[in-house]
């Protein structure tokens, strides 16, 4: 089964941030979507190397970006409220507008799924 796609037009792109003793670095890129009677704004991850690659990327370019759905339980403590985070991590992407033109997929692939956090400890974790 492959990875799910959206697309839409690049809203923002933020710098890479980066998380804990280990370096763990994240970017995120939001897409606007035009859904007609509203405006649908996705935010996107890119973990890692793939973080680099963005800069292939300008705000008002047209995506495609393939990604995958992540899930994470938190809790602070044993006493305090658990809460579950899903986080939509991308994969690969590709310009298919209004940028320098075709754009080449990113290279670095993520294999598993939970993987990019295991860099980071539950201190870390960015949100």
């Amino acid at each position: 089964m492959s990875d799910p796609s959206v697309t839409g037009v690049v809203h923002l792109i933020e710098e890479t941030k980066t998380y804990g003793a280990k370096g763990f670095r994240k970017r995120l890129v939001v897409l606007e979507q035009d859904k007609g009677s509203f405006t649908n704004f996705v935010p996107v991850e890119f973990t890692r190397d793939s973080c680099d690659a963005v800069d292939e990327m300008n705000e008002g370019d047209e995506v495609e970006i393939t990604y995958r759905l992540n899930g994470r339980r938190w809790q602070r403590d044993a006493n305090s409220e658990v809460k579950f985070f899903v986080n939509v991590e991308a994969t690969s992407f590709r310009i298919t507008g209004n940028g320098a033109g075709g754009g080449e997929p990113m290279v670095e692939r993520v294999t598993d799924a939970n993987s990019a956090f295991d860099e980071a400890s539950e201190e870390d974790a960015p949100f």
